[in-house]
């Protein structure tokens, strides 16, 4: 299959709301698939090659970036097999920098402009085709005739979805369905939804056992006798990294466990450290002081017993025998009021808030219904709009990503009275938003590149985030996280907008 034809269909998922759409065209390119096609395709399609990260940045990139190809001639196993031979040369020594460029170059000249964007988007992880997961395994069933639960079930365990689409789309019903757990092959993780409080969330769930939600970065442990392996929640292979894990599951009196948690970095009071400061310590290979602890919140497997289809009270009960100092806070409850209370003792202790788990439910990959549900307050802020992004798929032709920035009042980082960069987002926007933002920031446009517009710093935006965390991207130390737009401040000039110090003060020190 040409790589056009993957560019064709994420153009078309991009550029519809509806989910039986998206769905459909990912079915159709899927059944025009060859078996060897299946599972690079559904890599490229997710943004996640089956090769990984191949060591390819920013700069590589952009210098690799030619004159395109005028007609279509790459496919996706030439693609694969660049992929493979980027991989194979990462890290070779003298003259493999060069090798690796000229490689990169010999494929970005061979395909045309809108390739180019997709190989670009592949090789630094930024794919935003619509194309998520969740979508994507529909259309596996879709496209297979296989049920739905049968191809989500074997994604998650086998934590791999192009295998999974292969199987179902070359292999037999039996074969998909005998997909099973494997104590050391990491499995996809359950996700929560949200809701604005404990109560509300508990309202959803009935009984359940409501958990601190630690600020951390999310771990999977798998341990057959004195093997132990830590993934990722992105199922990557990072044991190396986290001794002090290894040896907390070794204490633990099992020969065959799964675990599902979280890790993360205390100070000497033995308070949560910034999670900034704990995600840069669990993605570091070199040698460390700061220890990471984790916590565990599910089991999985334990000696020879599968737990995913058994209730979250039993899950918990063995968790308890097992690993009782490692153990997540929380209570079982059917009371907002003591929903409310663990909420606020998390707050207090310095985490995100509470994960409200439905105590019956069983574990399953994903968002599924509301069995498990976070609460996290919401903080918002005044900020202003420095410059805009032209959009791309279903928003081509409309001012999209927001460059946000806050009030320096005194000049501590930049021009006294002049706003400093924060954050990006292009979530939230309405299409309304979108139409009226496109005419609004032309008019008050200072100047632009190909991408991006420049404005006039005097349209306030009120954002909503979760917090923010150090950075050493923007001027003021400081990035938003999980930044989206509330709404517009007709009401509100630039000069009452949020200061720099303000936001910086949301740190913890």
């Amino acid at each position: 299959m040409l790589l056009h034809e993957l560019v064709t269909t994420t153009d078309a998922v991009t550029a519809t709301r509806s989910r039986l759409a998206k769905v459909e065209a990912l079915a159709e390119l899927l059944r025009r698939l060859e078996p060897d096609e299946i599972a690079p395709a559904v890599g490229f399609l997710v943004g996640k090659p089956r090769q990984g990260r191949v060591g390819v940045g920013w700069r590589g990139m952009e210098a690799a970036m030619g004159s395109p190809a005028e007609q279509a001639s790459l496919s996706v196993a030439d693609l694969d097999a660049v992929l493979d031979q980027l991989l194979a040369m990462a890290g070779g020594g003298t003259g493999s920098s060069a090798a690796r460029a000229e490689v990169l170059r010999s494929l970005t000249a061979r395909a045309t402009a809108t390739e180019q964007d997709l190989i670009g988007r592949v090789l630094l992880g930024e794919v935003r085709t619509g194309a998520l997961e969740g979508v994507l395994t529909d259309a596996v069933a879709r496209a297979s005739d296989r049920p739905i639960a049968s191809v989500r079930r074997a994604a998650m365990l086998s934590g791999d979805l192009g295998e999974t689409t292969r199987l179902a789309l070359t292999g037999t019903a039996e074969e998909l369905d005998s997909v099973g757990l494997v104590v050391g092959r990491p499995v996809l993780p359950m996700l929560a939804g949200t809701a604005a409080s404990a109560a509300a969330a508990l309202e959803a769930t009935g009984e359940a056992s409501v958990e601190f939600k630690l600020d951390g970065a999310r771990i999977q442990v798998h341990r057959s006798g004195d093997d132990i392996r830590v993934f990722t929640r992105n199922l990557a292979d990072i044991t190396h990294r986290l001794p002090e894990v290894v040896d907390v599951v070794r204490r633990m009196p099992v020969h065959d466990v799964i675990l599902d948690g979280e890790t993360l970095a205390l100070d000497e009071d033995g308070a949560p450290r910034p999670f900034q400061e704990t995600m840069s310590t669990f993605g570091a290979d070199a040698a460390r002081t700061t220890v990471l602890h984790p916590w565990f919140f599910d089991v999985l497997h334990l000696d020879g017993r599968d737990l995913l289809d058994e209730p979250l009270a039993i899950r918990i009960a063995e968790l308890e025998r097992i690993a009782p100092a490692n153990r997540i806070q929380g209570e079982v409850t059917s009371d907002p009021e003591v929903a409310e209370r663990v909420s606020r003792d998390a707050l207090a202790a310095g985490h995100e808030g509470v994960v409200v788990k439905a105590i019956g439910s069983t574990y399953a990959a994903g968002r599924r219904g509301s069995s498990w549900i976070k609460v996290k307050p919401v903080h918002t802020y005044d900020l202003v709009v420095l410059a805009c992004e032209w959009g791309s798929g279903r928003r081509t032709g409309l001012l999209s990503n927001l460059h946000l920035g806050a009030l320096d009042p005194t000049g501590e980082f930049g021009e006294p009275g002049g706003y400093v960069m924060v954050g990006k987002t292009f979530k939230g926007l309405t299409d309304a938003l979108l139409r009226w933002q496109t005419e609004r920031f032309q008019e008050i446009e200072v100047r632009r590149t190909a991408g991006t517009v420049w404005v006039e710093p005097i349209t306030v935006v009120e954002i909503a985030i979760d917090g923010v965390q150090r950075s050493s991207r923007y001027p003021g130390g400081i990035a938003l996280r999980f930044a989206r737009v509330k709404s517009y401040r007709d009401d509100k000039p630039a000069t009452d907008a949020d200061t720099i110090q303000t936001l910086r003060a949301m740190l913890r020190e």
